[in-house]
């Protein structure tokens, strides 16, 4: 009986089988591996060293801390009303981002541009452009710490300090990843509108938009998450919200408290999560 070539290829000198790309896959890894080395050196990077036994009686020792759980009726109203004050500044700061992220987007996508359907854009639009690219590099490439530490000493302690931090910084993630997925997709039928006179908003509204609804609203959901996450971080620099509740906890070494807190925080990003796939699925 005779072996095909397709099966002979696969085939080692025993007549077993051999994975025809075993030896690109070995380079590959030798090749990351070499590359990783001298990053994991440059970071001090040793995770062995959880395993001593100090740090392993450290690490019980909190870990054993988060229980019990603390539920006190006091307890809980805070954590309620801290909660939503979480909530309501992750969701007055994507609110806030979404003002300055729109129209720097439209702005900076080249599909929505008179200039370009010609086929190279003039000049000035040009140079406009760029500017905005420009501004949402700064805006996005300042973490929204280092915004809040700058408001908490303009406008003083609170959740407004987050709230500015939150805006300026998804502003600029969200007006570069918005241009992004504008420019992406199929733009025919936005060129075909401006050629006929249309406007760049009709162009938006009628042509971008229905295609790429879902994924901008995804990815807007995505970021209202992230920045309730954020709101962790900002809490510690006195920005309000459940995060300054919980550095208040962790400096008091009540690990029942912080676990409580860290629930809720889990709470609302499966809540987010949620929020997301219905989105998706009602704009699909």
């Amino acid at each position: 009986m005779s072996v095909s070539p397709l099966r002979h290829a696969h085939l080692d000198s025993r007549g077993k089988n051999r994975d025809p790309d075993f030896t690109a896959r070995i380079f590959w890894l030798s090749l990351t591996l070499v590359l990783l080395w001298p990053l994991c050196v440059a970071t001090e990077f040793r995770p062995w060293v959880l395993w001593a036994p100090d740090n392993r009686k450290v690490t019980v020792d909190f870990l054993a801390s988060f229980w019990p759980l603390v539920y006190e009726t006091e307890f809980m109203r805070m954590v309620a009303r801290e909660t939503w004050r979480t909530v309501a500044m992750a969701t007055a700061g994507i609110t806030l981002a979404l003002v300055l992220a729109v129209p720097l987007s439209l702005v900076a996508t080249r599909v929505l541009s008179l200039s370009a359907l010609s086929g190279r854009m003039n000049r000035w639009p040009a140079v406009l452009r760029g500017c905005v690219r420009v501004t949402l590099i700064v805006l996005r490439s300042i973490p929204e710490l280092v915004w809040a530490l700058v408001f908490v000493r303009v406008v003083g302690l609170g959740p407004t300090a987050g709230v500015l931090a939150i805006a300026l910084t998804y502003g600029g993630m969200l007006g570069k990843v918005y241009a992004e997925i504008l420019e992406s997709g199929e733009s025919h039928s936005a060129h075909a509108l401006m050629r006929n006179g249309g406007g760049r908003l009709q162009a938006f509204f009628y042509a971008l938009l229905p295609s790429h609804a879902a994924e901008l609203a995804s990815y807007t959901v995505y970021r209202w998450e992230c920045a309730i996450r954020s709101s962790v971080v900002l809490g510690f620099v006195g920005a309000g919200g459940l995060g300054q509740q919980l550095d208040n906890s962790m400096k008091m070494f009540n690990g029942g408290e912080v676990a409580t807190l860290l629930l809720v925080f889990v709470f609302l990003v499966a809540l987010a999560d949620r929020a997301s796939v219905w989105l998706r699925k009602a704009l699909s």
